[in-house]
């Protein structure tokens, strides 16, 4: 029985490690969006092309659905902020099915 639990204790570490990486993915993302399009940066750098193509291709296939369905707002992207928001309620979720676990399997 108790290598049930770290079975299930070693996934649930697994899918919470994902999402938070997810997490900094859309912030870094976000930041170098925003420093290329305030010129600190510059995107004809073959190194700063090759790390903002990188996260456009992790960040993109989630967010491209995202902004469809959400209201245009002009030229503001809420839509990482919004995934964020629900990446972070998931992680919650998640910990609070963690903690009463062992209890749903003791009954």
């Amino acid at each position: 029985m108790a290598s049930i639990f770290w079975l299930i204790d070693k996934v649930f570490w697994l899918i919470d490690t994902v999402l938070r990486l997810s997490i900094w993915a859309l912030i870094i993302s976000a930041v170098l969006s925003w420093l290329v399009a305030f010129g600190v940066v510059n995107r004809h750098n073959r190194f700063v092309y090759t790390i903002g193509d990188f996260f456009n291709r992790i960040t993109e296939p989630v967010l491209g659905p995202m902004r469809r369905v959400m209201p245009n707002l002009g030229g503001i992207d809420i839509s990482p902020l919004v995934l964020i928001l629900l990446l972070h309620f998931i992680r919650l979720l998640l910990q609070f099915i963690r903690q009463f676990l062992p209890e749903l399997f003791l009954r």
